[in-house]
């Protein structure tokens, strides 16, 4: 069935696809959001965000039942019966794993953004020319110059608090008030400052919390409980932020429950025409057109797409004239690092539930310093005082015993650091030519694993967090290493990269599609390296630029 024509169609709605429906509706374009799963009001549809823990059946926790529908979810912290319909059912679209490979998604208006980590952190130069610089993959076609007033842009909106700390590995940004660290925290930044004479620096997490009241959106009230959906919209995400302004427009046409199998693609112009969906509900197929699309349907479903595409043309899929489409997927390894005990603090407290903790910035590899790996780490954690869970190990009775869990326990602190993945064609996605997911569609092969660079790092992000805890009067220090997989940092990047060269990329420097020019792909897809900071924000402001750039081609009858 033909439909309407739009000026573009923007492929999901989770935090790039929110800003692509955004940013080209307010420069005055007509745009069809397409996304695959149901409809999530902001606030109506937050329907768990203010019971307490003994409104639940199983007190938030998961059931056995539970871990028998997900077996993937089940792997990590995302399976709870708190916000489990923010998360895709496992049984009914399901992956194939050569390797194993931890894939948590969210299939609805708003996606992933519903129940993000928040923490919002630039890139810097260091980050965009490292792989020149190491001669790895190949070169970003920008740098952080090309990318710094769009930052600035997404910040503004997004409402991202954070402290200004001119460092040259983390650039500062458009911040709101940074939310303090905690006098546990104060403690440690100010002897770490001091021993290592500000290289290594434990700073307030940025976050895209808003302090400050925007637009639409009050200031976070520290109830800690974002991943439920913030009925105040405190935190940032396409329901408090990107699809009121672009519902604001009266330009944009929002259809859920609709899945997109194929960009339409026409070899004479060579350009994509549209994109074809599936109906979820009645499996009906539509032809949509368009002038521009917006793949933003996250990393590995953008890919997904891409690769059913253009088969006629090129069997590997659209982009894949370069014979990089899937390959060099990227996450960020972590679950490991140090924690201790505090002393000295027993008459002191903090405050709520902030929905942040401390950031120890990038500071191995930089200035010259030669480690027996490539690239770096970050720190993020927190300090706080037990509660009453730590009465579940005691055998205590009686009054005394209770008198006594009624109260905080120690001050503790810790970390876990997150490592940037070297990119690797061998990591790769691909159809599955056997497996079908619950409406008859093909689903992904994932082929990842870390290296042996990701392996040495793991031994400094371990032994550097006990050091500096140690050197800090930290005591009882012990470290853990939790077993990583490729996947569960949630942070997929990678698969159509962007780069310099057709021969070697899939996108180039404004997120077209070299084999389709009027092919936008913004979300992790693009992603050429993968740093060490958490990628969202980058995503947004890249989703910004190229935005901008599809409107300005447009205007000038180049697309």
């Amino acid at each position: 069935m033909q439909s309407p024509s739009y000026d573009a169609i923007v492929v999901g709605s989770g935090i790039s696809g929110g800003w692509a429906a955004k940013e080209l509706t307010e420069k005055g374009l007509r745009v069809l959001l397409l996304e695959r799963g149901r409809n999530v009001e902001h606030i109506k549809d937050y329907v768990n965000a203010t019971k307490a823990p003994w409104q639940y059946p199983h007190r938030g926790g998961r059931t056995k039942a539970m871990e028998e529908l997900y077996p993937v979810l089940k792997r990590d912290y995302p399976l709870n019966e708190k916000n489990l319909e923010f998360w895709v059912k496992d049984s009914e679209s399901p992956y194939t794993e050569v390797k194993r490979f931890d894939w948590y998604r969210g299939y609805q208006v708003g996606g992933r953004s519903l129940m993000w980590g928040r923490q919002s952190y630039r890139w810097s130069d260091m980050d965009f020319v490292a792989n020149a610089k190491e001669g790895i993959a190949t070169d970003w076609p920008i740098r952080y110059a090309d990318v710094a007033s769009w930052y600035d842009h997404v910040e503004r909106h997004a409402g991202i608090s954070g402290s200004l700390e001119k460092l040259p590995q983390l650039p500062d940004g458009q911040f709101q008030p940074a939310m303090p660290l905690n006098c546990g925290e104060e403690l440690i930044a100010g002897r770490l400052g001091k021993l290592y004479n500000g290289r290594r620096r434990m700073i307030p997490g940025r976050t895209a919390n808003a302090t400050k009241a925007l637009p639409g959106r009050s200031a976070c009230q520290y109830r800690d409980a974002c991943w439920l959906g913030c009925p105040v919209g405190g935190y940032f995400s396409t329901q408090s932020s990107t699809l009121p302004a672009a519902v604001a427009t009266g330009r944009l046409t929002l259809k859920p429950f609709t899945i997109a199998t194929e960009v339409l693609y026409d070899r004479d112009r060579k350009r994509a025409t549209g994109v074809r969906v599936m109906d979820a509900l009645t499996n009906e197929i539509t032809d949509y057109t368009s002038k521009v699309v917006f793949l933003c349907a996250s990393t590995l479903n953008s890919t997904w797409l891409l690769l059913r595409s253009a088969t006629d043309m090129w069997p590997g899929g659209l982009g894949s004239s370069s014979g990089e489409l899937g390959h060099n997927l990227m996450d960020h390894h972590f679950r490991c690092g140090a924690d201790g005990k505090l002393d000295g603090l027993g008459d002191k407290y903090y405050y709520g539930g902030r929905p942040t903790g401390f950031y120890i910035p990038r500071y191995r590899n930089l200035s010259g310093e030669k480690r027996d790996y490539v690239r770096g780490f970050g720190y993020q954690g927190g300090a706080g005082r037990d509660g009453w869970s730590r009465a579940v190990a005691e055998l205590g009775v009686g009054g005394a015993f209770k008198d006594r869990m009624a109260q905080p326990g120690e001050w503790g602190i810790g970390a876990t650091a997150f490592g940037e993945m070297l990119p690797n064609h061998a990591n790769m996605v691909s159809i599955d030519a056997v497996k079908k997911d619950k409406w008859g569609l093909p689903v992904l092969k994932i082929d990842c694993a870390t290296g042996e660079n990701e392996r040495l790092m793991r031994k400094d992000m371990i032994a550097d967090m006990a050091d500096m805890l140690e050197q800090t009067g930290v005591r009882n220090v012990n470290t853990y290493d939790g077993e990583y997989f490729p996947g569960m940092g949630i942070h997929e990047m990678g698969t159509a990269r962007m780069g310099r060269d057709p021969k070697t990329s899939v996108l180039n420097s404004h997120n077209q599609v070299w084999d389709a020019m009027n092919v936008f792909v913004t979300d992790g897809a693009c992603m050429t390296s993968a740093a060490c900071q958490n990628p969202s924000l980058t995503y947004m402001a890249l989703t910004a630029r190229a935005a901008d750039y599809a409107v300005t081609e447009l205007n000038r009858r180049n697309l």
